[in-house]
């Protein structure tokens, strides 16, 4: 079979190569999985790097989410209940950038007419990830009550587009962080309340503060999602209103948020760290089946579905993270490596 490797970590575009490798065995309690379509997310890329909290064991194959079907099973009635079906695939080892990826039973959910309804192969492969961590954020954890602020930062990414769509629906206002002047326009036409252009190289964090307070009435901000860290994750803290929260699901700039003790000590602040997999593993069996039909619903309503940009054969996997990374590029990057 045909799989994406890397034997060292680094960049990308350098060190990714298309190669031919043994289909996998299924071990006891796991499914073999005709891959179809896998995202290129950004945490794939800091896999590759050695820059997630997953170290690679070398040589490895990326891809942590993803839509395939179950070709094979090894022992146990869930499994065999999963043969022939169309599954989202979100395996915490990697590896769906293949033809084919063994998982445990456990990190599959399969595509049914009641639990998610008839989804397309794009939507389908980014079924979980950026739409699970921006409901669960905003609806489980923060609970952002309708007509208050959340300041949220990349908010030009897939992600953030999703978490203004939730603010829409669920009526609470969003402000918007971004790095570039063409996106201000665009996110305000999305339906993005206010948005707020922060450069880390040239802007004035105490600046950034001051117009945040502006903006909220001079009481600073109660809630923030922060996946950048750095000077920009920096100051959001350094704008955050008495009690105010700041879930920290990222780290984009690659550099380690830096304030003062006393932006948290004279508000009462907080900073809290969020991972979509410690949130999962919390959850009772109905619980997570419940989330999964949410989300599906909310994809087929529009609110959380994932843009599209652009989509690349295996072979072609250094063209496909070129443009993942492109600054500019609006929407996910697939590889399409199957047909349904």
């Amino acid at each position: 079979m045909k799989a994406v490797v890397f034997e060292e970590t680094g960049d990308p575009a350098s060190v990714l190569a298309s190669r031919e490798v043994d289909v996998p065995e299924p071990r006891a309690g796991e499914v073999l999985v005709r891959m179809l379509a896998s995202p290129v997310n950004p945490s794939d890329l800091m896999f590759v790097r050695g820059q997630y909290t997953l170290q690679p064991t070398l040589p490895a194959t990326p891809g942590f989410e993803g839509v395939g079907v179950v070709e094979k099973v090894s022992g146990g009635l869930r499994s065999r209940f999963m043969l022939g079906k169309k599954v989202c695939v979100l395996s915490r080892n990697g590896g769906n950038w293949a033809e084919y990826n063994s998982v445990p039973v456990t990190q599959v959910i399969p595509f049914s007419p009641l639990l998610t309804g008839e989804m397309s192969i794009e939507q389908s492969a980014t079924f979980f990830v950026n739409p699970a961590t921006a409901f669960v954020m905003t609806r489980k954890v923060l609970c952002v009550p309708a007509g208050q602020w959340l300041l949220q930062t990349a908010a030009g990414s897939v992600l953030g587009r999703m978490v203004i769509r939730l603010g829409k629906r669920f009526d609470f206002k969003t402000l918007c962080i971004v790095r570039r002047d063409e996106q201000v326009d665009e996110l305000r036409l999305l339906g993005a309340d206010a948005v707020l252009k922060f450069d880390a190289a040239s802007d004035s964090p105490a600046e950034f503060a001051a117009r945040v307070r502006e903006l909220t009435g001079g009481s600073g901000i109660a809630l923030a999602i922060d996946c950048v860290g750095g000077a920009t994750g920096s100051a959001v803290i350094a704008s955050l209103a008495r009690n105010g929260r700041v879930l920290v699901f990222g780290t984009l700039s690659g550099e380690p948020l830096n304030f003062s003790p006393r932006d948290l000590m004279t508000p009462g602040a907080s900073v809290t760290g969020f991972w979509l997999g410690n949130y999962m593993e919390s959850l009772t069996i109905p619980a997570k089946l419940s989330l999964v039909r949410t989300i599906a619903g909310l994809i087929r309503e529009g609110v959380l579905a994932s843009e599209v940009a652009d989509s690349f054969p295996l072979d072609e996997v250094a063209a496909a993270v070129q443009q993942a990374e492109q600054p500019n590029h609006r929407g996910k990057v697939l590889l399409r490596i199957g047909d349904a």
